[in-house]
């Protein structure tokens, strides 16, 4: 369906009026003009001025589906028809709570049979904050509340979650990250391996993990939480060996294992969740995003039996006015339903992902890129002045990236940059044809921007 809008021009006007946007330059962007997007259909989104634009990042990493899904509309209608809020303080629920719950329980790998909901992952790991720390003082140990992270990974934007994540760009604003937080370095050999091969690399990191631990106390350190792959931190697949070692520590420490979900799951990585990917057991599951397919706000801790059973043995003082708000939790059983009968998880694992991945691992041979990687439908590739030795570019992190980014809008695709890496997380239902036209896309994208950089001098090596 289509619907008049006001003339671009007038519509960015107003946006930079009034609107504040997250992440973002405001005063830049409302020099340029917020590109503004009026429709959305399959892999595609439409601007203003009638652009159709292939949507490599799936939105933010969540539109699993892909857009223009009318069951998740109808399901939402008749919602609120029926019962638009009602909230599940003051010993109440409702059907689409409960039967959300229900089947969360039956999709989450392990003994993971409970779910606190709130309205998106920054809520989620927040209350993995809270949850946690309580859990450790109803056994006796309240000292056991620091939570150890990774630097580089994100979990979120409120106080709490931007502190258990590892930007230091947000961490330098607004006084984090909070007390008893602590992080340890990324597995990211690309850009910090050194001579080391990747198997050695994914020990070394992991066992930052052991020595911190040692270091803070283990009487005094409650969780390590991590994405099974970094998404915002710019797709970074950690070596094989580092999984497994984490595992193994946490294990032997008594820590609790916080895997963040919030992008590799619900197909994601090729599988239900990035933990079944990578062979993790998590005693707690962020989730969100992909729970809806972006259709709705809505998202999650899931929980252990052994933490439920814990927690639930008095009052939790914790919660959410929109904690399973009917409307977002019908739809998101509707999108689970339609990824589990449609077989779209399977689609993505064997279907699109091995094609994207023969056609991803091409873009190395580029002359501007170094590493193209990809799990499932999570790629990123990495852009460089010398392949060789791994190098940065002189002009600065991101100069490049940004360059790229632009030539991909200009040529029809989203494709986001994090410093000078690509990334890319299409809908789950892209198709082969899709995937030709993402490449060619991207490849006419690196093109022009390689252009671009030797015409302007950026090719040498910091």
């Amino acid at each position: 369906m289509a619907y008049n809008h006001l003339p671009t021009e007038e519509l960015q006007a107003l946006d930079a009026a009034h609107h504040m946007h997250p992440f973002t330059d405001g005063n830049a962007l409302n020099k340029k003009g917020a590109r503004v997007i009026t429709s959305a259909k399959g892999v595609t989104i439409t601007d203003s001025d009638g652009k159709e634009i292939l949507d490599a990042m799936a939105g933010l990493w969540c539109v699993n589906i892909g857009y223009g899904r009318d069951e998740l509309a109808d399901v939402a209608a008749r919602q609120m028809r029926q019962l638009p809020y009602y909230n599940t303080f003051f010993q109440t629920t409702h059907v689409p709570a409960i039967e959300l719950a229900k089947k969360l329980s039956q999709l989450v790998p392990g003994d993971l049979n409970h779910v606190f909901f709130n309205g998106s992952g920054s809520d989620a790991n927040d209350t993995n904050i809270r949850m946690v720390r309580h859990y450790w003082a109803l056994k006796g140990k309240p000292d056991k509340k620091t939570i150890i992270a990774r630097w580089n990974g994100y979990h979120g934007s409120t106080v709490g979650a931007a502190s258990l994540g590892g930007m230091k760009g947000m961490h330098a604003q607004g006084g984090l990250p909070i007390p008893d937080i602590a992080h340890i370095d990324q597995p990211d050999w690309w850009s910090e391996g050194g001579e080391q091969s990747p198997h050695a690399f994914g020990l070394e990191r992991a066992r930052q993990l052991e020595a911190k631990i040692n270091e803070l106390g283990e009487d005094k350190v409650a969780a390590f939480i991590a994405e099974p792959i970094q998404g915002a931190g710019g797709v970074i697949i950690p070596p094989e060996s580092y999984w497994p070692e984490i595992q193994r520590i946490c294990d032997k420490y008594e820590i609790l294992l916080i895997a963040d979900e919030v992008i590799c799951g619900f197909g994601r990585t090729g599988q239900w969740f990035g933990s079944q990917t990578m062979g993790i057991r998590p005693d707690i599951m962020t989730i969100a995003k992909g729970l809806s397919s972006g259709y709705a706000p809505i998202g999650g801790s899931v929980v252990s039996d052994e933490i439920a059973s814990v927690i639930n043995s008095g009052e939790f003082n914790h919660g959410y006015t929109y904690s399973a708000h009917p409307v977002a939790a019908a739809v998101a059983l509707e999108n689970l339903r339609i990824l589990e009968e449609e077989k779209i998880v399977e689609h993505a694992g064997k279907v699109a992902a091995p094609y994207l991945a023969g056609k991803w691992a091409e873009l190395a041979d580029h002359p501007l890129v170094g590493e193209a990687k990809i799990k499932g439908l999570m790629g990123s590739i990495a852009l460089t002045p010398d392949a060789a030795s791994r190098a940065a570019f002189a002009a600065g992190a991101g100069v490049v990236g940004l360059m790229c980014r632009d030539r991909c809008f200009a040529n029809g695709l989203v494709m986001r940059h994090v410093g000078d890496r690509m990334i890319i997380s299409p809908p789950l239902i892209i198709t082969h044809q899709d995937i030709d036209t993402l490449i060619e896309r991207a490849t006419k994208s690196l093109d022009e921007t390689y252009a671009a950089v030797k015409a302007e001098g950026l090719l040498s090596a910091a």
